[in-house]
């Protein structure tokens, strides 16, 4: 039967073989190609399409850090309860590369599937699997697509082949393929044309083994799928950023090269004038110098970096802390120390930049978990700098900044942009000048005028060197002491205003876990399966701000033990929680860790947390 006879007639679940029970809803798929091979593609409209279906997914790409030529393996995913997180298991392979493919099916559990290229003669390496062979090349040929064009459209045929073995809707497909190529018609008819090549291939050839398949459900509705990135940038667009000091760097450089492109669509006026600036520097350090020259003249500003890039931050990051001037950095992280491994991802730059710089520093961090947070943090950062007079760091990661994931519509900002204290000419008249560095107001943070207030005592001087209340040069003890002491009660202030932990639970269990970011994802799944195997009870907060507000310090009051779980090896946010937290709390701290650069997993999650439990019986 054809495509085109089963989306008249309605199309059918394909029959299986034996006593197998179907596995709907509840499975991954790896995608096994080469990196540069234009798999990216067709990987999106297979997420895509299962995802139009109202069935939620996820998407992770695992890509090495060259050009192109080496393995790439792509998982989907599928869970009819909504887990996102990383699954460790795969269910499904498509091997398309000859490279990895022995080592990708003998990585598979027994009962898995596997599409392949029939030329890499996979089925002779188990008899515990389903393999399906298909002729690649040879389809390829027949969709029309011209020799150069044939390997990238040999992928979208792979999604055809996977649309019939797992009943996906050809009418998704063929949805997502057009919105895909929206701009490209031919390339959309071209592609679609590959993918029905591959449908009827399997449809006409392949009997189905396997019992893993896609029903529809209703799960989906209203949700979009969007990357960490993209949101962060859609953020800092809504918060009215003006200036952009940058310098390329994985993973963060789609943050900014999507504000590029949301700047030029929504903030160039109709004579052609471009109300922002954009500047790619010639590295790390002279970005955050732009940032901050940029804040302290009286624009909102960021960079986006990672690692590296920001160890060379560290110097004005102190500047800008001590100097007090606004500034947000988007720290995508990814693993180290050094170059370390550029496409893993991480959680390993906390006390980093909990004091970056030398001397007594102290820096805000918001840790978003969702690509909403990204949105939200990357408005609401841009009014903390301002705000706090300080440098933010927003610390995102690999997984979140370039992964795809599900989410709930980002809300158009209602509330007003919030600059702070700053001093116009009219209360510069009525106060009859100012101290720049004064606690006025016992909050520890001063008032500030911007450059080009008209007014006689507008003028101030801005020094990283020792500075007593107006802006003076000093080198008296006091005055250095009482400037570090303010700046003290200034952090004390950012706790009232930066995000609060998330709390999941009643709080009346004795065992209590800690996550922040990404783990956030493994966490949820695992007190889950705690719960289900084990008998194992939680209470679960979700840490989204340094410094670290009093909800964090009752949470650990309340609880007989708590497991903190994080993505680096030095257990990194517990750490920063001793130092806050009352001694007689600290010992009910452990640590449950990930490190490898792979996104952490929900099952490693509860065996740690399960086995320390077990223990203790």
């Amino acid at each position: 039967m054809t495509t085109s006879q089963l989306l008249a007639q309605g199309q059918t679940t394909p029959g299986l073989v034996g006593n197998a029970k179907q596995i709907v809803n509840d499975f991954s798929i790896q995608i096994a190609t080469v990196n540069g091979s234009g798999s990216q593609s067709a990987n999106s409209v297979l997420l895509r399409s299962i995802f139009r279906m109202g069935v939620p997914v996820s998407g992770k790409n695992l890509f090495p850090s060259n050009i192109a030529g080496l393995p790439t393996w792509y998982t989907i995913r599928v869970s009819k309860f909504g887990w996102v997180a990383r699954k460790t298991d795969i269910d499904i392979l498509i091997a398309m590369n000859a490279e990895s493919a022995r080592e990708d099916v003998l990585s598979l559990g027994a009962g898995g599937a596997v599409i392949y290229d029939e030329s890499l003669k996979l089925n002779e390496l188990r008899s515990d699997l389903t393999f399906y062979a298909v002729p690649f090349d040879q389809l390829a040929a027949t969709t029309g697509a011209d020799a150069k064009l044939r390997k990238l459209v040999k992928n979208m045929v792979y999604v055809g082949v996977a649309a019939y073995l797992l009943s996906i809707d050809m009418k998704s497909v063929e949805q997502t393929v057009r919105k895909q190529f929206a701009k490209k018609v031919k390339a959309a008819e071209l592609n679609l044309n590959a993918v029905r090549v591959g449908f009827d291939y399997a449809a006409s050839t392949l009997t189905k083994q396997d019992p893993y398949v896609v029903e529809r459900m209703n799960a989906t509705e209203g949700k979009i799928i969007i990357d960490g990135n993209a949101a962060a940038a859609m953020g800092a667009m809504f918060a009215g950023v003006t200036v952009v000091g940058w310098y390329p760097i994985t993973p963060s450089s789609s943050v900014v090269e999507n504000l590029i492109d949301y700047l030029k669509k929504y903030r160039v006026e109709q004579d052609g004038k471009a109300s922002f600036a954009i500047v790619q520097a010639e590295d790390e350090l002279a970005a955050i110098g732009m940032v901050l020259g940029a804040g302290w003249a009286g624009a909102r500003s960021m960079t986006a970096s990672s690692g590296p890039g920001i160890s060379l931050m560290a110097e004005f990051a102190g500047l800008g802390y001590y100097a007090e001037i606004p500034g947000v950095i988007f720290d995508i992280q990814r693993t180290g120390p050094s170059t370390g491994m550029p496409t893993r991802t991480s959680q390993a730059d906390l006390t980093f930049i909990a004091g970056l710089s030398h001397g007594d520093t102290k820096h805000v961090m918001l840790f978003p978990g969702t690509v909403k947070e990204c949105y939200d943090f990357g408005m609401q950062a841009f009014d903390l700098a301002e705000h706090l007079q300080t440098p933010i760091f927003v610390l995102s990661d690999l997984d979140l900044g370039m992964n795809n994931w599900m989410s709930e519509p980002f809300e158009y900002p209602e509330k007003p942009i919030n600059r702070g204290k700053v001093l116009d000419a009219k209360q510069l008249e009525e106060l009859g000048g100012f101290a720049r560095y004064k606690d006025v107001d016992g909050d520890g943070i001063p008032y500030r005028t911007l450059p080009g207030t008209d007014h006689p005592a507008a003028a101030y001087f801005t020094r990283g060197s020792g500075h007593n209340e107006k802006a003076l040069y000093t080198e008296r003890p006091e005055d250095y002491e009482n400037n570090m002491l303010r700046l003290a009660r200034k952090f004390d202030t950012a706790k009232t205003l930066v995000p609060k932990p998330v709390l999941q639970g009643d709080g009346k269990e004795k065992i209590g876990i800690i996550a922040y970011g990404t783990s956030h994802w493994a966490v949820i799944e695992s007190r889950d399966q705690l719960q289900r195997e084990s008998e194992i009870s939680t209470d679960y907060l979700r840490v989204r701000a340094f410094p670290f507000t009093q909800e964090i310090h009752d949470f650990v009051a309340k609880h007989d033990r708590i497991y903190v779980v994080e993505q680096n090896r030095d257990a990194q946010l517990l750490n920063l929680l001793k130092i806050d937290l009352d001694p007689v709390d600290v010992v009910k701290l452990h640590s449950v860790l990930h490190f490898n650069g792979l996104p952490i997993d929900a099952r490693s999650v509860t065996s740690a947390i399960a086995s320390q439990e077990g223990a203790r019986k």
